[in-house]
């Protein structure tokens, strides 16, 4: 299998670097460098900007904004993306909801969803995991209860990322309760967040955040309009798309920039009187992740080669999981190393001494990060479970 990369995508990867270096907001990327949170304007402008430029949902269709880019130039603007770094676009619009309503809805659905999507004019959350229905997400309880023109929604969805900004959720619930099957039975709605009956609580986490959310619906009304596909078909809308989310969870670009930092910071941060860079185990951590980088790379190179022979497909890859599983890890070692860098000067609430002042610009957000990142080997399906899907599909067990 040949990876190499012709002129042509290589002149396509320069371009896409020199536009983001003149587009990105400089206090954007040093936010993004810091591991700072952006805010909801942020995320909006940025999106706005690659929209402008036909960047912001490559991967749809070409007649709802689409670039009929090859598999190579998708990596390749993910990975300047993520090298920058700068923001990506809302997964819940692009990654998510996108493709799903491209590929089941109807084309009422697609005329009014879509290109607010692309624009960000709507900002989307996600309503899959609930109490007791997270992992196993076919045991989720929401019900949707059919009334006239309209379903009736009834239950609790939890973890929800950004419902506080949201102004639509895309979400499960379970229209047939007496399905022979769990995962039968589930249909996948489309919400306006502003409904009556709609309650979001949010959920504060050890990193210092709220990015996540509880939300309660109750007897919340749903057009019928507003399901995707056929009443019972949401299982498979959903894994359609959790694949597309496992994907761009490997986040290859990231750990590329992550590792740079911890180079550059472990040049300035003294350890025994000397720079931490030149501790010889310290450094070996650090080719060790590097190493298992490369090899997340080419196996996602693989994957991009595999796809472009194999032709376009509504099925997600099986790899993807294991781009998944892999990805997430590799950013967990990186957030650990970062915090190895930053010693004391890591702790949350330091002593206000001049000395420690000086750290003040990096090191604050590197614990909350390190414990924020613990929840990614859950986020698109928690990586024991995915171990479970790579026996099944592709070691046949």
């Amino acid at each position: 299998m040949d990876l190499r990369f012709t002129a042509e995508e290589l002149a396509f990867r320069d371009e896409v670097r020199s536009f983001i270096q003149g587009a990105l907001p400089e206090a954007v990327r040093t936010k993004m460098i810091e591991g700072r949170q952006l805010t909801k304007d942020e995320v909006v402008s940025w999106q706005r900007t690659l929209n402008a430029k036909g960047w912001a949902v490559p991967h749809w269709p070409l007649e709802w904004g689409g670039t009929g880019w090859s598999a190579v130039q998708h990596y390749f603007f993910d990975d300047e993306l993520q090298q920058a770094p700068a923001p990506l676009c809302l997964p819940f619009n692009v990654n998510m909801i996108g493709p799903v309503i491209a590929a089941f809805g109807s084309e009422a659905q697609k005329r009014r969803f879509l290109p607010r999507a692309a624009n960000l004019d709507d900002w989307w959350c996600q309503g899959f995991s609930e109490p007791g229905a997270g992992s196993d997400l076919a045991a989720l309880k929401t019900s949707a209860r059919l009334s006239g023109e309209h379903y009736l929604v009834n239950g609790q969805k939890m973890w929800t990322s950004f419902a506080q900004f949201a102004d639509w959720m895309f979400c499960l619930a379970r229209t047939e309760p007496a399905a022979a099957r769990k995962q039968q039975g589930i249909s996948f709605l489309l919400i306006d967040m502003k409904t009556p009956g709609i309650t979001v609580r949010p959920i504060a986490t050890i990193d210092g955040g709220q990015d996540v959310n509880e939300v309660f619906l109750e007897e919340v009304k749903v057009p019928v309009e507003n399901l995707v596909g056929r009443p019972g078909e949401g299982w498979n809308i959903a894994k359609f798309l959790l694949g597309k989310e496992r994907t761009g969870l490997a986040r290859v670009g990231t750990s590329k920039e992550r590792i740079r930092r911890i180079k550059q910071l472990a040049l300035i941060e003294q350890s025994g009187a000397r720079p931490l860079w030149e501790d010889l185990r310290f450094r070996e951590r650090v080719a060790a992740v590097e190493v298992e980088l490369k090899a997340l790379e080419i196996t996602l190179l693989r994957v991009i080669a595999a796809d472009k022979s194999r032709g376009p497909s509504d099925k997600p890859d099986p790899a993807s999981s294991i781009l998944k599983i892999k990805g997430t890890e590799i950013l967990q070692a990186t957030t650990e190393l970062l915090l190895e860098v930053a010693g004391p000067h890591a702790m949350r609430y330091r002593s206000e001494a001049p000395e420690d002042m000086a750290h003040s610009d990096w090191a604050d957000r590197i614990a909350p990060n390190y414990f924020g990142w613990r929840k990614f080997s859950i986020f698109g399906g928690s990586n024991e479970i995915l171990k479970n899907v790579i026996a099944k599909t592709i070691l046949g067990f």
